[in-house]
């Protein structure tokens, strides 16, 4: 399964698996970006991402980690 950018949930549960330790809301969103193509399953050109998806990803992983 490749993630492509619309799979905000996925993509943040798979960040909230792999960093345990940070907190989401501390990450600027290029710092994000890069954490989130440095994923082994992501496969998604960097033109499609925007601030509201790294938003949504943020904003899931949060959800994911209470």
């Amino acid at each position: 399964m490749s993630l492509k950018w619309t799979d905000t949930l996925d993509i943040a549960i798979e960040l909230a698996d792999s960093n345990p330790d940070i907190d989401p809301l501390t990450i600027a969103f290029p710092q994000l970006m890069e954490m989130v193509m440095d994923l082994d399953q992501f496969d998604d050109d960097p033109e499609h991402c925007g601030e509201r998806i790294l938003e949504a990803i943020q904003m899931a992983w949060v959800q994911e980690r209470d």
